[in-house]
């Protein structure tokens, strides 16, 4: 049988039992399932009330997002369940949900958002 040291023990995290805490930014509620505070990386659920922004930013390194349910759109494209975007350091957007929805965003860095601090700087 394979053992890990406690510190190398894999993680099992239940979104469902964690409380949606504010962000923010109007209408959009996080759940961190994973943060990194030296270097920045983030795993985090996010659920955006319909017609919910998220201001302009600029990403710092690449991120990932996973469509759970609902719609999350900016000026490139609309995604719907199941669809998965990926954004490259150096992209500058608005997002937005038009109907609502629950997304799960991967982050190597925080963003550099224009007015703000953001959801985990």
């Amino acid at each position: 049988m394979i053992e890990n040291p406690p510190e190398l023990a894999s993680k099992y995290i239940d979104p469902d039992a964690m409380d949606w805490s504010p962000s923010d930014f109007d209408g959009i509620e996080t759940k961190v399932l994973w943060s990194e505070p030296e270097t920045g990386r983030s795993t985090i659920l996010f659920k955006l009330a319909p017609g919910a922004i998220v201001p302009a930013h600029t990403h710092t390194d690449v991120e990932q997002t996973w469509v759970l349910s609902g719609t999350f759109a900016d000026h490139e494209g609309e995604a719907g369940p199941g669809h998965y975007i990926w954004r490259p350091a150096g992209n500058r957007h608005e997002a937005y949900s038009p109907t609502g929805a629950v997304i799960l965003s991967m982050f190597g860095k925080p963003n550099d958002f224009d007015d703000s601090d953001g959801f985990y700087t």
